[in-house]
């Protein structure tokens, strides 16, 4: 279960997986802004539905998300950005990596889309190298599973390199199907619990 105290090795195990699960760390002037998307709003805003694996030493792998992805989206803009949006500012013609990962960060609304109406809930899940192989991101996406079925959630979406074939065969093992996809950017792939 997470723990707040894990904070920090979500923000690693986001930036060292970032990049198609490869590290991102090379691709960023400042890497902590993946996290700042993609992990650290999940983890505070909805922690109970944040699931870590845990090597005994440190986080080596999380399933993170939310069970309304239209509610998770008015508390990131009115609970989250308000609390990074000076540290990430947008600009208007995005042309660094940073600056386009800062776009996202400014319009959350772009997790609504008509497609995932079905699967209201969404997902990240991020696992490192060593962690990976074991049967923990299975172990994860079932605790993850549960945990929206609890609730009532009838689906779960999430999005995803394209070019990131190894977790795409994960999801496929997992009974993922395909929603959209994109050759050059993003699959979104849904899953019905």
């Amino acid at each position: 279960m997470y723990r707040p105290t894990d904070l920090a090795d979500l923000y690693d195990v986001c930036i060292r997986t970032g990049d198609a699960g490869d590290d991102a760390t090379p691709n960023y002037a400042d890497p902590s802004i993946l996290p700042v998307i993609f992990a650290a709003p999940y983890a505070t805003l909805e922690p109970e539905l944040t699931f870590v694996v845990d090597n005994g030493t440190r986080v080596v792998g999380y399933v993170l998300g939310t069970a309304d992805t239209e509610a998770f989206v008015k508390r990131f803009r009115a609970e989250w950005l308000p609390t990074v949006a000076d540290r990430y500012p947008a600009v208007p013609d995005p042309a660094t990596s940073d600056q386009r990962m800062a776009q996202l960060l400014h319009h959350p609304e772009h997790m609504l889309r008509p497609e995932f109406a079905e699967y209201p809930a969404h997902l990240h899940i991020d696992l490192l190298p060593e962690a990976q192989g074991a049967g923990n991101g299975r172990a994860l996406m079932q605790t993850y599973w549960s945990a929206l079925r609890e609730r009532g959630v009838p689906g779960v979406h999430l999005a995803m390199s394209t070019s990131n074939v190894r977790a795409r065969a994960f999801y496929d093992r997992m009974g993922f199907h395909e929603l959209s996809y994109d050759p050059d950017t993003t699959t979104c792939l849904g899953y019905r619990l």
